[in-house]
């Protein structure tokens, strides 16, 4: 996960809520020139004393008391250290153009806490740059966002982005959306070795490719199945194919009703997924990362039924386009033409425990079939 940090200056009426939903919500520091608001923050959380140039002596001694990563601006170098035991230091940086990016790239090269902040400047060049030159960095990179979609941007700038960001709530319920953007992780499955046990040619239907924003790896593809409770991984258009070159963006997925897993544990329908939809990429040891969808391609289709069963005798069912192109995985990272499979063969897919509602988990009857 990545850091997150709430700027708690200024806020006025809102101070008060913000924190406690910050505090709730798992939110990591809290930034303040403050002394006495700091001190009010939780000892399990950082406390975060910013000092700037135009920050009372008094205040800022008191800063250097209380702060357990004391931030000062880079223009009061040696000016202020952090006396707490166990405290840290950290520098601050306003980036307004060439020159005090130069600072900020020296900056960060060295602290053990670099907070940056980008005035003037609408592209994420300037971010660019500095993550470039500190890549080797052993410090801390933590970027003021100006909202919520600018966090969500900061923290995929360069793939890898900051280590962080600093955000001041406009609005009790931002600290929340904040700590969800920067669950950069997702989530590994436990994938299951299925044996297929029955194929059948079931005449036309719909099926779905979905093309995304991003390069799949040959042993990636995503999970997609008849029934919330059990999925196939179809295999991504990385391998040759004859006739056409590869399509390294795109899985050949399966018939437009069938389910497929995205973020969140929750599942949509292919037919319901638009530009902009996220699925979960799967690869064949189960580590999965968000894909955005860039677009999906629904055409009429001849289409096959694909019938596995788990080790425990789940039941699987996939109906896929028939044709040799459509590909499945299988242990090992092992590819499988669909109408090469046979009764016997082994191939891989995913178990939820939960049926489904709109695509969240629900407690109730439901039986498919």
């Amino acid at each position: 996960m990545k850091l997150t940090w709430i700027d708690i200056r200024g806020l006025k009426d809102l101070t008060a809520p913000v924190i406690e939903e910050a505090v709730h919500v798992g939110i990591a520091g809290f930034v303040s020139d403050d002394p006495e608001l700091l001190a009010t923050i939780p000892p399990n959380k950082s406390k975060v004393g910013l000092i700037l140039p135009d920050t009372p002596q008094p205040a800022a001694a008191k800063l250097a008391e209380i702060a357990d990563i004391l931030v000062v601006d880079h223009t009061l170098a040696g000016t202020y250290e952090p006396a707490g035991p166990g405290a840290e230091k950290g520098v601050f940086v306003t980036v307004t153009g060439e020159e005090s990016l130069d600072v900020a790239c020296t900056v960060a090269s060295t602290a053990a806490w670099t907070l940056v902040e980008f005035q003037q400047d609408p592209s994420k060049i300037p971010l660019e740059i500095l993550l470039g030159a500190t890549d080797k960095a052993e410090g801390k990179l933590i970027t003021m966002v100006t909202d919520l979609e600018d966090a969500e941007i900061t923290l995929t700038v360069l793939e890898r982005g900051p280590e962080g960001v600093l955000l001041r709530p406009g609005a009790v319920g931002e600290a929340t959306t904040l700590t969800e953007i920067c669950q950069e992780n997702t989530e590994q499955l436990k994938l299951e070795e299925l044996t297929v046990t029955r194929l059948a040619h079931v005449g036309l239907g719909d099926r779905v490719c979905v093309d995304t924003c991003s390069h799949f790896k040959q042993n990636e593809g995503i999970l997609v199945g008849s029934h919330a409770t059990g999925m196939i991984l179809v295999s991504s258009e990385t391998h040759p194919l004859p006739y056409m070159p590869t399509r390294p963006f795109r899985v050949n997925a399966a018939a437009l009703h069938s389910y497929s897993l995205t973020p969140a544990n929750r599942t949509r329908y292919l037919a319901e997924l638009r530009s902009g939809s996220e699925l979960l990429a799967v690869d064949t040891d189960g580590n999965t990362r968000r894909v955005v969808v860039g677009r999906i391609k629904m055409e009429s289709r001849p289409m096959l039924l694909i019938e596995a069963e788990s080790p425990s005798g789940g039941k699987v069912n996939v109906i896929a386009q028939d044709d040799w192109h459509v590909r499945v995985l299988g242990p090992g990272g092992s590819v499988h033409n669909i109408t090469e499979l046979k009764p016997g063969d082994v191939i891989l897919g995913y178990a939820l425990t939960d049926q489904r509602h709109v695509g969240y988990p629900i407690r109730e009857f439901l039986h498919e079939q």
